[in-house]
């Protein structure tokens, strides 16, 4: 800085003028196409964290599994005013009262997959929203809404409901299948003893003519 700047840096600052300096806390980290995570979990706190700097609010969409066992392979993070809000109605107006609908069809998103390495890699990054950004403090919201939460919660419900199911299916299915074998040895035995009455029948008469 030489004299003529460090006389109006003085000059402004007496006027009462605010210099601003930017420190890292103020950095925006942007995702891009790449970027890997250790986890899910990590790359969901990365784009919240992100989304609380630029200004709207993380919505976790919709994930594609393994049809093996049924784990996460891909997902979707985007905006909450993703999508639109289908009002239902019957055959007399509305069921309820409408409300204001938060969903404006954002297309912002990131598409997080799970690659060979282990990681979790960002394979789409759309940055462009189609509504106001609006910066909130911290303690104004929260890490995530909470309806991403209950989704969440009510997600894992549903898998160690399916998880259970499909113990009690396999063992029905192997009750079913001594059931089965069971009834086989039955009929195996039912068989003999038709067969025996035949074979008795047929020597009947030779045995009554003897006597």
């Amino acid at each position: 800085m030489d004299l003529d700047e460090g006389a109006e840096a003085i000059e402004r600052f007496t006027r009462g003028e605010i210099l601003a300096v930017p420190c890292e806390a103020d950095l925006i980290v942007e995702p891009h196409e790449g970027m890997e995570f250790e986890s899910e979990d990590a790359a969901k706190i990365f784009y919240d964290e992100y989304a609380r700097r630029v200004g709207f609010v993380m919505r976790v969409m919709s994930c594609r599994r393994s049809e093996r066992d049924g784990r996460i392979l891909a997902r979707r993070l985007g905006c909450n005013k993703e999508g639109y809000c289908v009002s239902i109605r019957g055959k007399f107006g509305p069921v309820r009262k409408p409300r204001p609908s938060t969903r404006e069809g954002c297309k912002a998103m990131i598409h997080i997959k799970f690659n060979k390495s282990g990681k979790w890699v960002i394979t789409r990054f759309i940055k462009e929203h189609n509504h106001p950004l609006v910066v909130a403090p911290r303690e104004a919201r929260q890490t995530m809404d909470e309806k991403d939460k209950k989704i969440q919660e009510l997600t894992v419900e549903l898998r160690n409901k399916k998880r259970l199911c499909a113990a009690y299916q396999e063992q029905l299915t192997a009750f079913m299948k001594i059931v089965e074998e069971h009834s086989n040895q039955l009929s195996k035995k039912v068989q003999n003893v038709v067969n025996n009455l035949k074979e008795y029948e047929s020597i009947e008469p030779q045995l009554l003519q003897q006597r």
